[in-house]
């Protein structure tokens, strides 16, 4: 069982920045996939920043220019650098893990962003 612990959440004013944090139980160099996803209240969760076996980025078009989406393999950890947030970022952020077919996602952590 693969367990994704997320960190970094909280309350920002829009224009600022948050790093997020995933640290997993599972050595994440050997995965298919990981991203973060999103989901705000009554929206159905995206996709907000992906990388698959490789090192191949994806980023929806929203996010793009302002998130970046990076791994530390030493210490199984998935990061997710937000810059320049909006309100519109305000949502639910959670770390999820492909391991060749097994989805695992992590319990979530808040991210808010002021006006």
């Amino acid at each position: 069982q693969v367990r994704l612990v997320e960190s970094g959440g909280g309350l920002v004013q829009a224009g600022g920045s948050l790093r997020l944090s995933c640290a997993a139980s599972v050595t994440i160099a050997s995965v298919s996939g990981m991203g973060w996803y999103r989901q705000a209240p009554g929206q159905e969760r995206e996709l907000v920043a992906g990388m698959i076996y490789g090192g191949t980025t994806k980023y929806a078009d929203s996010v793009k220019g302002r998130f970046t989406i990076s791994r530390d393999n030493a210490n199984n950890s998935i990061y997710l650098q937000m810059n320049n947030l909006k309100p519109d970022d305000t949502a639910v952020y959670l770390c999820n893990v492909n391991q060749w077919g097994a989805n695992y996602w992590g319990q979530g952590t808040q991210v808010t962003v002021s006006s």
